[in-house]
């Protein structure tokens, strides 16, 4: 199903783009190309202004060497659980941090350039279920499966698969999960570098799909199918505000990356459709280039989307009141810690971000720092 914008994105000049580009380091690109019905910036009020809105502060190291680390899910005691692409193990990283501890390895994970052991989200009952989700790319298809943690975090068992059919490539997997305030499991899917898949109502690539924690459709699914929407490229962030708006991070082509307000049963115009380039499908509520963006996870927290970026190797603070935009991106730490695959918000408010430069074979790979690849507490402050 294609839904046709009542109104096309205007143009972006060629003196803006070259500006973004060239100085992308040093400076914000715009949030997207100016247009007549939906502002850019601040349009009430009631947004924060930039003398009170929370910024980065104080940084600490909580774990080192972890080795292509992908997903991140909390656990009840602040802990959080930690896959790995390449290996298919996972690992447990203590709250106040320290050595990552082995918990186990994820069965029948095969890799490829973007493929492997991806998302993890925790069952909302995981003190008495001990079960975590995990996205697997695989063969004949990717899946969605359900793990038993040990007691003492010293064992893990495949219990069931809550989905498969997703279709496997070498790279534009998707592969994040996260469990929304309504109880079910959101999957974000990649075409499978087959455009065409995002478009198809019969393929789950190139969708956000959701299920119940029991594989289950929801009743209320706009098609009766796992699919909630369609016409990604390649979903790598999902997150949820306090009122429960659901935010997706996509990667672009060569024009702009995206991050969509999610709506059941819209379509956001891939193939057709880049970014603004294109007048299909829903509009995205930011637009960053990918040599600035290549986005991976996405986070909330305090009236901002903290989006990691990969090949733009920095922390983007999305500033959102709602389903709009509340003022322009933000770049944060541009270099200083390379491509940032993961961002999650803690239990105590805080970010954790993942680095990803031992996984070079993706998106603007970048020699390994030492101590890589690591994890970063990072508290939100107000600005000096």
């Amino acid at each position: 199903m294609r839904f046709t914008r009542t109104m096309a994105a205007a143009p972006v000049s060629a003196t803006a783009l070259a500006v973004a580009l060239g100085l992308g380091g040093c400076i914000s690109p715009p949030a997207q190309a100016p247009q007549t019905d939906r502002p850019t910036g601040p349009a009430t009020d009631s947004f924060p202004t930039d003398a009170d809105r929370l910024v980065p502060g104080e940084r600490t190291e909580l774990v080192t060497g972890l080795d292509s680390p992908w997903g991140l899910a909390f656990l009840p005691d602040g802990s959080a659980l930690v896959s790995s692409r390449l290996s298919g193990d996972i690992v447990r990283v203590p709250a106040e941090g320290g050595d990552a501890e082995p918990v186990g390895d994820v069965p029948d994970v095969e890799t490829s350039s973007e493929g492997g052991l991806l998302g993890l989200a925790a069952s909302p009952d995981f003190e008495t279920d001990r079960t975590v989700f995990a996205y697997v790319s695989s063969s004949p298809t990717n899946r969605v499966v359900a793990l038993q943690v040990g007691e003492d975090f010293d064992s893990l068992t495949q219990e069931r698969v809550l989905l498969d059919g997703i279709e496997p490539a070498d790279r534009h997997h998707g592969g994040r999960l996260r469990i929304g305030p309504d109880g079910h499991l959101w999957i974000g899917t990649g075409d499978a570098f087959e455009p065409e898949n995002a478009a198809d109502d019969e393929s789950l690539n190139g969708k956000i799909l959701r299920i119940g924690l029991d594989g289950l459709i929801p009743e209320d699914n706009p098609f009766g199918t796992e699919v909630y929407s369609s016409g990604h490229r390649n979903v790598q962030g999902i997150t949820f505000d306090p009122d429960g708006t659901v935010y997706a991070s996509e990667l672009g082509h060569r024009t702009w990356d995206e991050v969509n307000v999610l709506e059941a049963g819209a379509d956001y115009g891939w193939p057709e459709t880049e970014g603004i380039e294109g007048d299909t499908g829903e509009e995205p509520i930011f637009t960053i280039h990918p040599d600035e963006a290549s986005p991976s996870g996405v986070a909330y927290a305090e009236g901002s989307l903290w989006m990691g970026a990969l090949g733009g190797q920095r922390l983007w603070q999305l500033p959102v009141d709602g389903r709009e935009a509340a003022g322009d991106p933000i770049a944060h730490y541009v270099g200083e810690y390379g491509r940032i695959r993961t961002v999650e918000a803690a239990p105590d408010g805080a970010l954790w971000i993942v680095t990803s430069n031992t996984d070079e074979a993706t998106w603007g790979g970048t020699a390994p720092r030492p101590g890589d690849d690591r994890i970063l507490r990072i508290e939100l402050a107000p600005p000096d």
